[in-house]
């Protein structure tokens, strides 16, 4: 079995060992360094390139967002981000991520030793899906913070919101609801972009930290014919129109007649993860049936995918993107896997199948 070859680089010293430790526990790892800025690390690559890079953003001599804007340049590799989230620092460490870092794992200022070591099997995790990720898709996105946590269902959160009300058989409006995470805000923004003005309402979960969805959905906005925000609670959702869930909090479907607007509540992760997929895509189940399209991309895991069963088995049509333009087959395979999808399709269809929705 191929041995995953990781180099570390952070300017502090506790990381690098707390890391370098964390990882030498998984026999399918190798740690074949520890560099305390990106100039010393650049000298071991040339010697050895590793097959992952766990990555500081703010560190002496070379900024971790001009080292991974070279490595992508050069030689794509994963890139896993590792770095403390502020709201000073946000902008920074987005600018990273949209350099093509394949995901983010957030260490707080107080109590890193004690978060790391509690994190290291989703570090585990991550290096290993970034491992085995579609070079070729390495390209600019962004991708959620990893945050430990239990897995629960979407009944942790469906059951905490208000009742919910049945889908009517029929409703002139149509949803459209899309779920993804690793790789999913380059796929995202193809599949947005090519949307005419008018199409139907879409309701979106990427998973992000928070503090990014807004600049996110800004970012969109200014490339979209439609329009693109961060989803606010009791929005409308209407044609031409797609909210994206708010980073740290889920969001929910509802309807109030034949019209349909979105819940943002707070609870737990579900699925490891908030906002969660699957609380999106079975409040949709519920709410809008057959009236929906439901569509899961690329990421990694399989939130989303029971979801996804819940809405093709309501009637609606459900789509997922194939393995072949995904960065991560993951949330896609595992909702084939579970007879959730009713079609595949590549990213370059999926626009198509979006706008075709109401003829």
């Amino acid at each position: 079995m191929h041995t995953i070859k990781v180099l570390i680089v952070d300017d502090s010293a506790v990381v690098r060992q707390v890391l370098a430790a964390a990882l030498a526990d998984d026999p399918g790892i190798e740690v074949i360094g520890a560099s305390s800025d990106p100039v010393f690390a650049m000298e071991r690559m040339r010697a050895q390139w590793p097959d992952v890079i766990v990555l500081d953003v703010e560190m002496p001599r070379m900024d971790g967002i001009t080292f991974l804007k070279k490595i992508m340049a050069e030689r794509p590799t994963p890139v896993v981000i590792c770095s403390t989230l502020t709201e000073k620092g946000a902008a920074t460490t987005m600018q990273a991520l949209e350099a093509g870092a394949f995901s983010i794992i957030t260490k707080p200022k107080i109590g890193l030793k004690q978060f790391l070591q509690d994190s290291s099997d989703d570090l585990v995790s991550t290096i290993k899906a970034a491992a085995h990720a579609n070079a070729r898709k390495l390209v600019p996105r962004v991708v959620t913070a990893i945050v430990p946590s239990p897995k629960l269902s979407a009944d942790a959160i469906l059951s905490a919101a208000t009742h919910a009300t049945h889908a009517m058989a029929e409703t002139t409006d149509r949803v459209v609801a899309i779920g993804t995470s690793t790789g999913g805000t380059q796929a995202l923004e193809l599949v947005l972009t090519a949307l005419p003005r008018v199409c139907p309402g879409i309701v979106i979960v990427q998973h992000m930290p928070e503090k990014f969805t807004g600049a996110f959905a800004a970012r969109l906005d200014d490339l979209c014919q439609i329009e693109v925000r961060e989803a606010r609670n009791s929005d409308r959702v209407l044609p031409g129109l797609a909210l994206i869930a708010p980073g740290g909090r889920h969001m929910l479907l509802k309807r109030n007649g034949a019209q349909y607007h979105v819940e943002i509540v707070d609870g737990p992760p579900v699925s490891r993860h908030r906002p969660s997929v699957d609380v999106l895509f079975r409040s949709v189940a519920k709410c809008a049936g057959k009236n929906a399209l439901g569509i899961i991309m690329t990421g990694m895991g399989d939130d989303g995918a029971a979801g996804l069963l819940e809405m093709r088995n309501e009637g609606a049509l459900t789509i997922g993107q194939d393995e072949q333009t995904c960065v991560v087959y993951g949330m896609p395979k595992e909702a084939v896997k579970r007879g959730a999808v009713i079609k595949t399709l590549p990213l370059g269809g999926i626009a198509g199948a979006i706008a075709g929705l109401n003829r």
